[in-house]
């Protein structure tokens, strides 16, 4: 099994992926945008999309969006063929994916929406947080993607507020931040832990004077 980053040799597998994320969305009874063969091989000839592969045999797939002018990624469509399920490959997919926005895009915000419970696990373990859809992207055309999916109703008639789907992001600022953070309270703990020394070394050398 091997995951890379998809390109034109993949072309071929286009009609599978759309079936396959199709078939999906009708066995879980859940809302998902729709693709075209053309949209996928679109996000291949830009090298925007994962897909792993059994041998010559697809396996799974993910591609990547770009909105607001760059500022936001999505990582969306992913999805597990049937023969492939239970075994953690949805898992590896996803790190791919994520791994190849953080490095093409390492600006921008990667957020989510998703009613899957394992999305949302994946997501967590890799950095993303709950958030409000206030938070996400506000390009229309993002949202128009959903036009296609059966809860499109709820979404409008919530001024784009919130769906049954949950928004989810990951914020490289707030990561750095993070760590830039951590970084200070480490410098003025070994500050403190000089001076404390400093202090204690002096105190024995005026007792044994």
């Amino acid at each position: 099994m091997k995951v890379v980053i998809a390109d034109s040799s993949h072309f071929k597998y286009a009609e599978i992926i759309c079936e396959t994320i199709a078939d999906s969305a009708a066995v879980r009874g859940t809302g998902i945008a729709r693709r075209t063969p053309e949209y996928i091989i679109k996000k291949m000839t830009n090298s925007n999309a994962v897909i792993a592969l059994d041998g010559d045999k697809f396996a799974g797939f993910c591609y990547i969006e770009l909105w607001g002018h760059g500022k936001f990624v999505a990582n969306s469509g992913l999805i597990v063929h049937p023969d492939y399920r239970g075994v953690g490959l949805a898992k590896k997919i996803k790190h791919k994916v994520f791994k190849h926005s953080r490095a093409k895009f390492p600006d921008a915000k990667v957020f989510s929406i998703t009613t899957g419970l394992a999305v949302m696990k994946m997501n967590s373990d890799l950095g993303y947080k709950p958030v409000p859809f206030s938070e996400l992207t506000d390009d229309s055309t993002f949202w128009d993607g959903c036009q296609t999916c059966k809860n499109y109703d709820v979404l409008t008639r919530t001024n784009r507020k919130m769906c049954l789907c949950t928004g989810m992001l990951f914020d490289p600022k707030a990561k750095k931040n993070k760590k830039e953070s951590k970084k200070i309270k480490e410098k003025v703990f070994n500050r403190l832990k000089h001076i404390k020394e400093t202090m204690f070394l002096k105190k024995n050398k005026n007792n044994k004077s």
